[in-house]
């Protein structure tokens, strides 16, 4: 958004080495950590750079560490920027808002794996809480989680300490950005995932609601309730053109719909027709057995129970035996998980595999797809609907309102019948009518 992009460029201007905040080498326990600024040098660049007074130049820069952009070394819980030696450090780009990467429980669940691996089973008890309900929740696939975080902690030993250190840092306000601490008493609960609203005097706005904010503005001008859907809304004017624009697997999307496939690589495999095409392109790369076992995998999750052994060994046999017509390349680890799983197969018993497959389209394919011929060819296409014009035209009435209507026609026209008519019948009825029987005579 164009919020996000003013954003992105403060931080920019703040990182650079002549004009922005001053930088410096800190000593932080035991650990020396580079380029390190202080609250105060930042509310101070901040003032000066827009000419604000402190306490507004204070609220921006809690708002942009409450985003992610900066986050603090020390008091790692408060997402604020204290105006004394406190210190922070600007958070990398892999981690920016502007990133756009959906914030997943899995990806979440091996951070507090590995955090629980490098703390010995001591984790905060924010963190705690949120283990134990993630691993009763994803209990059928946390071999895999495991697994995943022991990889990635192994990797970081191998690296010099200072640079684990920060990484480490980096990772940590992450995720208090995005699954932020319970400290705080306003919780909304939503099926199985917690979203928690932070609150504090310093900062107005929380981050679940400017993550909040941040999707409605994605997707409004997506939404036929909110904006004009073209040609028309069929609801309202009996055209069904845009249900027909729309179909499941149409041949020429809307312009509008292809935009919705760059939002996100979810949003992209959730629609038949972008499926369709993200398949073409990897036909064309040759590795379009990615997509068949992850379609594969759908159909043995959601399918019925009779079928789930024969769909395993099926999918097994097609996708992961050795010299499978359609061999899919997965690590070692995870073959491994698979393959014992699949000796009791149940409905997730490929979700390792599918989630390894998920991430290596997602990290790779998708962005090679949205820069490819397939896609600009799709977007040169793609057809923006001319606004229906209905002249002398109202929208139908509703079922309750005809009725109506149809019981009021019947009640006039019973009030309106023709007195002649009636007293023609009475006189008629009375010629009919036998004569009455003769009266007694009196004595």
């Amino acid at each position: 958004s164009r919020m996000t992009s003013k954003h992105k460029k403060v931080v920019l201007e703040m990182q650079d080495p002549k004009t922005g905040v001053k930088s410096q080498p800190q000593r932080l326990v035991i650990t020396t950590i580079p380029h390190a600024i202080t609250g105060e040098d930042i509310i101070a660049w901040l003032a000066g750079r827009f000419q604000i007074d402190t306490q507004e130049a204070r609220n921006f820069g809690s708002m942009l560490v409450a985003l992610g952009y900066i986050y603090p070394l020390q008091d790692h819980k408060r997402l604020v920027i204290k105006p004394d030696a406190s210190l922070y450090r600007f958070q990398t780009p892999y981690f920016w808002p502007t990133q756009q990467w959906p914030v997943e429980d899995t990806d979440y669940a091996i951070y507090l794996a590995k955090r629980n691996i490098r703390k010995k089973g001591i984790l905060e008890l924010h963190e705690q809480e949120h283990y134990n309900r993630l691993h009763k929740w994803m209990n059928h696939k946390w071999d895999f989680i495991v697994m995943q975080a022991k990889e990635q902690y192994r990797a970081a030993k191998e690296r010099k300490k200072p640079d684990r250190v920060v990484f480490e840092c980096q990772e940590r306000a992450y995720w208090v950005v995005h699954r932020p601490p319970l400290f705080l008493s306003l919780a909304v609960i939503h099926r199985d995932r917690s979203v928690f609203l932070t609150f504090s005097p310093r900062v107005k706005s929380s981050v679940s609601i400017g993550a909040l904010v941040k999707y409605c503005a994605t997707y409004k001008n997506h939404d036929p309730f909110l904006l004009k859907c073209l040609p028309s809304n069929p609801w309202l004017t009996d055209d069904a053109t845009y249900w027909t624009l729309n179909m499941p697997n149409v041949e020429i999307p809307t312009k509008m719909r292809v935009e919705r496939w760059t939002f996100s690589f979810g949003e992209l495999l959730s629609d038949p027709r972008g499926r369709n095409d993200f398949r073409l392109f990897l036909k064309k790369e040759f590795s379009g057995e990615n997509l068949a076992f992850w379609e594969s995998c759908e159909d043995l999750k959601w399918g019925t129970a009779a079928t789930m052994r024969e769909k395993a060994e099926q999918i097994y046999k097609t996708f992961l035996a050795r010299g499978a017509p359609r061999w899919i390349n997965i690590d070692g680890k995870t073959m491994e998980v698979t393959v014992k799983g699949l000796k009791h197969p149940h409905r997730y018993v490929l979700d390792a595999a599918q989630t390894h497959i998920y991430m290596l389209m997602k990290k790779d394919s998708y962005g090679r797809y949205m820069k490819s011929p397939v896609f600009k060819e799709t977007t040169k296409k793609a057809i923006c609907p001319e606004e229906h014009k209905f002249s002398n035209r109202r929208p139908s009435l509703s079922p309750i309102i005809l009725r109506q209507m149809e019981e009021e026609q019947k009640a006039k026209m019973a009030a309106n019948v023709d007195i002649t008519q009636v007293m023609t019948k009475l006189s008629q009825q009375g010629k009919e009518a036998p004569p009455p029987p003769p009266r007694p005579k009196r004595n």
